[in-house]
């Protein structure tokens, strides 16, 4: 069956409370839903943040020509047709972005046509996951309240809890300090979200908190720079993890080759799709380096399984923080001891868009993504 179009709608939320990190603020969160239609009305979906890059214009200008027209035999050979014939998505970034996004909506349209579950199309099986809460959104949310954040989702099964980092260390590591007083032996992980921005900062901090044997820093500097990553691995008593906004050639290369994490970050809408997760997951069990996807839980959920990590820790946002608020809508996990049952099984990646959310958002929508999608892929 050939690919009649590609389009693009891209969603702007805004976020109730604005997320500030260090001297970031965040106003709004900006997603891109991008649908592959075949010439039969079968359609796949997929959706991923934009980081505010031109993902539509990528996708309409540079992507697009490389995928209409052709036969949908194998998403992974209309991927690296796309990726090894057009400059725009050589390099990581906002390119890699774009082609990721139209790689697993054909990969849900393939699934579609096939009448396949994932798991039965790419093989393996899905099974039960950690699940890791994103807690502490706002980053502004005192300590009392994270605590009591922390408290509640332990009533509800969770033990894993990740933070990210406050508008000052001051208060990041008084939020640090009172998610181990509640959770003194749960996981609980810091996320830097690259607002430090040299190793000598990093390892400064690390010191701090080195007594709450955190079970990582996560994005502890801005990506590209392999080296300085390595430098704060090689100072830090607290576990590094790194990599799910680097896309392109060099993921997960150029941090398992410096020795730059203790933890692989891998993401399919940013690392190059279902097509590229596979390849990034072989050349971290290669070499022998811990493995944790980025959110995405509807779709990193059933793809670790099927490539065989079926201990990986799965994230969630909490509904309603704005941590991922196109989730929000969408299945929410059954969580027992810590674990995340398998999400529903379905035809493809089942019933992934909120048109209701959606539409009540700032859209975009150019080329008609939104229009009659098939009812199988409505939530």
């Amino acid at each position: 069956m050939k690919i009649a179009k590609v389009s693009v709608a891209t969603i702007n939320h805004i976020l109730p409370v604005p997320i500030i990190y260090g001297n970031w603020i965040m106003d709004h969160r900006e997603f891109a839903l991008v649908r592959v239609d075949l010439e039969d009305g079968t359609a796949g979906f997929a959706y991923g943040l934009t980081r505010d890059g031109p993902i539509s214009a990528i996708v309409h200008r540079s992507i697009a020509p490389c995928y209409v027209g052709r036969e949908l035999t194998d998403p992974s050979d209309l991927f690296y047709g796309a990726l090894w014939t057009n400059h725009a998505v050589h390099a990581a970034g906002i390119g890699m972005r774009a082609l990721s996004l139209v790689d697993i909506a054909c990969w849900d349209a393939f699934a579609r046509i096939t009448n396949k579950s994932f798991q039965e199309l790419l093989g393996g099986e899905l099974c039960d996951l950690p699940a890791t809460a994103i807690v502490g959104y706002p980053p502004t949310m005192q300590p009392e309240e994270l605590a009591g954040q922390i408290k509640d989702l332990q009533k509800r099964g969770w033990n894993r809890f990740k933070i990210p980092i406050s508008p000052d260390l001051e208060l990041s590591e008084s939020r640090l300090r009172a998610a181990r007083e509640a959770a003194p032996t749960d996981w609980v992980g810091f996320d830097i979200n690259m607002v430090l921005r040299t190793s000598e900062a990093v390892l400064d901090f690390e010191k701090r908190i080195r007594d709450l044997k955190l079970g990582w820093i996560e994005d502890v500097v801005p990506p590209g720079d392999a080296g300085m990553v390595a430098r704060v691995r090689a100072g830090s008593k607290t576990p590094v993890a790194m990599g799910d906004e680097q896309g392109g050639s060099y993921h997960p290369e150029a941090l398992l080759t410096a020795g730059a994490v203790d933890v692989i970050r891998v993401d399919a809408t940013t690392n190059g799709g279902v097509t590229g997760l596979k390849k990034s997951l072989e050349r971290a069990r290669n070499a022998q380096v811990k493995v944790s996807p980025h959110m995405f839980p509807h779709l990193h959920s059933r793809l670790l399984p099927i490539f065989g990590f079926k201990d990986v820790p799965i994230e969630w946002g909490i509904p309603g923080t704005g941590v991922h608020p196109m989730d929000d809508g969408l299945e929410q996990p059954v969580i027992e001891n810590g674990m995340m049952k398998p999400l529903t099984t379905t035809v493809g990646l089942g019933k992934l868009v909120d048109y209701e959310w959606i539409t009540a958002q700032q859209v975009t929508d150019q080329l008609g993504a939104l229009e009659q999608i098939p009812r199988a892929c409505l939530k």
